[in-house]
């Protein structure tokens, strides 16, 4: 069984979306999981959106732009089905709704009820093209199965329960691999709630433990974990082996890494994490896993900026 999950950039266009069709077609004869993110920029979108609605301001702009990005994706992905354009607008529909009652005075409660739309359209969207494309799948709400405190922005897994949920719901067949979604999740009274910082990633380290996946793979832009961030230094250097300790200690002194709060469901069942390019799948990216010693062969700089 593996986990892989898509972020943001590798569903930014139709064009990628169509991306990831090729990548899945490799995997298809394994029980397969897919995390999703939002598409591209929508949860900085999402984000301004709710400002504006939050502070009573004029969302409707926004709220349009949104919608337009999404249907043009569409349009793109050329998906012979009408249902597709009624799904989505229907999640629009209720996005709107929940725009036109006015806001409570918990900011953090707001944000993640709007902002979680982001990987609702994303996951329906490729859902149905994948299935139009006759890479079968099936499509899970994961407010369903992973439950949370109240801990609106940053809440706190109740594995217990959500254990016992994801076992009920997540049964492989050779017929189907099932899609879901990074970042959001619920409450135990049926909130909406979101993981925080590095979102996606935990989700999918979370479905990993509890199904006792064999790897799990992050899609990514770039070709694995560099020893520095490409945005400020020349002639990076890849890193092919890192241990679950690494990689915690560079994330403690700054470095933009995985985060730690993925890490460590992972460490505990010593489920190996890949970093790969979606842009080049069959380059080997790098992995973190259990390690006696150190495997890199490299300097690391991790650049922090001081605020005065």
């Amino acid at each position: 069984m593996l986990v892989f999950k898509f972020g943001g950039a590798s569903i930014k266009d139709a064009n990628s979306i169509k991306n990831i069709l090729g990548i899945i077609e490799n995997y298809k004869k394994n029980n397969l999981l897919i995390i999703i993110s939002a598409m591209g920029k929508t949860t900085n979108n999402l984000e301004k959106l709710l400002e504006n609605y939050f502070y009573k301001k004029n969302y409707k702009e926004k709220f349009n732009e949104i919608k337009k990005f999404h249907f043009d994706i569409i349009e793109q992905l050329e998906v012979n089905n009408k249902n597709i354009f009624l799904e989505i607008n229907e999640i629009f529909l209720l996005l709107e709704e929940n725009l036109k009652i006015l806001p409570t005075k918990n900011y953090d409660f707001e944000y993640d009820k709007i902002v979680s739309f982001g990987e609702i359209l994303s996951t329906k969207i490729i859902s149905i093209y994948l299935n139009f494309r006759n890479l079968k799948n099936k499509w899970i709400d994961v407010r369903e199965i992973l439950k949370t405190d109240n801990s609106y922005r940053n809440a706190k897994i109740n594995w217990c329960l959500s254990k016992k949920l994801i076992k009920k719901k997540v049964i492989f067949e050779k017929k189907f691999f099932f899609i879901t979604q990074g970042f959001i999740s619920s409450s135990v009274d049926n909130f909406t709630t979101t993981l925080g910082r590095e979102g996606s990633d935990f989700t999918a380290s979370i479905f990993a433990s509890i199904l006792k996946s064999e790897k799990v793979v992050l899609w990514k832009d770039v070709k694995g974990i560099l020893n520095a961030d490409p945005n400020y230094f020349e002639n990076t250097k890849k890193i092919d082996f890192l241990s679950y300790k690494e990689v915690i200690e560079m994330a403690f002194f700054g470095a933009k890494i995985i985060h730690p709060k993925t890490i460590k469901p992972l460490e505990n069942k010593k489920i190996p994490l890949f970093v790969k390019c979606f842009f080049a799948p069959d380059e080997k990216g790098s992995v973190i896993k259990d390690l006696k010693t150190s495997k890199i062969n490299v300097p690391i700089f991790i650049l922090k900026k001081i605020k005065f």
